[in-house]
């Protein structure tokens, strides 16, 4: 069974905010430490807080180094991780972050990924985020992880290279591909870390994926925001199958009618259909100041919407149509034909199901006198006894 994380980065995403985010949602921070210890360097330490961000309950994680100064090329970075002994999913995955960082920062200063030097994302607070979150993921079980559409900022943030605008140049390179959309906040929401983060490890972006939800978990930024609980979610579950594919895109329309009569809306259903709609109907609603009326709605083709709205407006006399995107999923389906007392009569297949279409079986029903119901169930009996015999066979047409 897969285990996923899914990152939920309404507020962007820092590697303290990863972490802690992982140790909110149940990651043993002892567990953690002994896995960072493995690495061949010392001046650290790791403080875990609970806190309140714009009243939700999150864990803020703060790397406190000796070093300040130390500026670290990607190479010297693979050699720490390499001579560490770090369970190997652990070993790979910080590998694979700290490489693309190595690979946008590169492009961006126009040299080698192996001699570029890491300032804030080298510094030693940073190799503990990276490398904690990649533990702390182990610690869970994660075999998957997801994200949801990135946070950014705006305005201009500070850097070891002077200031930068915010979202910084390596974040963007980082959330290539990735769904993104700014916040009108001058705070650096996403760093290189967390982007970097999210670029080696994720999987895919979206809305949170089919799982069975086991744990969720907040991880704080270090300052609070007026206006956004500054915090990333985590959210961790095992894998389920997705209940459906996609399926295809429509347009469901409605309008609030409560003074029409039924004959009008019986034409404005009739009107709906003939002008494209897939399906029309009619439900009974008590409306403002108690005062029945009725909610006509059609489900149309996108294509179609704007002159199907139309059609709603016109022959309603509402002044106004609302509208939603749905998805609609459609078993396969057959026509077919049978007699029926010498009268043919269409009948609508799908899988495990037969019916009579209503106007042929009504025709019949009122030329011979019988009841519809019974025309409609000698036809849809006809067809399933003509599915169930065998084909005859034929003799040549030379036979005597």
């Amino acid at each position: 069974m897969t285990t996923l994380a899914w990152f939920h980065c309404f507020a962007g995403i820092a590697g303290d905010m990863a972490l802690g985010s992982l140790v909110d949602a149940g990651a043993d921070i002892g567990a953690v430490r002994r896995m960072l210890e493995q690495m061949p360097i010392g001046g650290w330490s790791v403080d875990v807080e609970p806190v309140l961000r714009n009243g939700i309950a999150a864990t803020q994680v703060e790397v406190h180094c000796d070093e300040t100064s130390i500026v670290r090329t990607h190479a010297h970075i693979q050699g720490l991780l390499a001579e560490a002994r770090l369970p190997p999913r652990v070993l790979d995955r910080s590998m694979r972050v700290f490489g693309a960082l190595a690979e946008v920062e590169g492009r961006l200063h126009r040299r080698p990924p192996a001699q570029v030097h890491f300032h804030e994302v080298g510094a030693l607070d940073a190799i503990v985020d990276v490398v904690g979150t990649c533990a702390a993921l182990e610690v869970l079980g994660v075999d998957e992880v997801w994200a949801s559409p990135v946070a950014t900022g705006i305005g201009m943030v500070r850097s070891a290279h002077g200031m930068l605008p915010n979202p910084a140049p390596a974040v963007v390179e980082l959330l290539r591909g990735a769904p993104t959309y700014g916040l009108d906040l001058a705070v650096e929401l996403t760093t290189p870390t967390g982007a970097a983060l999210l670029s080696a490890l994720a999987s895919g972006y979206g809305p949170l994926p089919p799982m069975t939800v086991e744990a969720t978990g907040y991880g704080a930024g270090s300052r609070a925001l007026d206006h956004l609980p500054n915090c990333t979610q985590v959210v961790l579950g095992t894998q389920v199958a997705e209940p459906f594919a996609a399926g295809q895109p429509a347009i469901e329309l409605s309008a609030n009618v409560d003074d029409a009569t039924g004959e009008t809306m019986a034409h404005a259903v009739d009107a709906l259909l003939a002008a494209g709609a897939l399906d029309a109907w009619i439900t009974a609603a008590v409306m403002k100041k108690g005062r029945p009326g009725h909610v006509i709605s059609a489900l149309v083709d996108p294509a179609l919407s704007g002159s199907v709205a139309a059609v709603l407006m016109r022959e309603t006399g509402t002044i106004g149509v609302r509208g939603r995107v749905v998805e609609r999923w459609l078993s396969d389906r057959a026509f077919g034909s049978v007699m029926v007392d010498g009268h043919p009569i269409r009948v609508k297949v799908s899988p495990g199901r037969v019916k009579a279409e209503h106007e042929d079986a009504a025709r019949i029903a009122a030329r011979t006198g019988a009841p519809l119901r019974e025309v409609a169930r000698r036809a849809e009996d006809a067809w399933r006894n003509r599915s169930s015999a065998p084909e005859p066979i034929l003799p040549p047409d030379n036979a005597s």
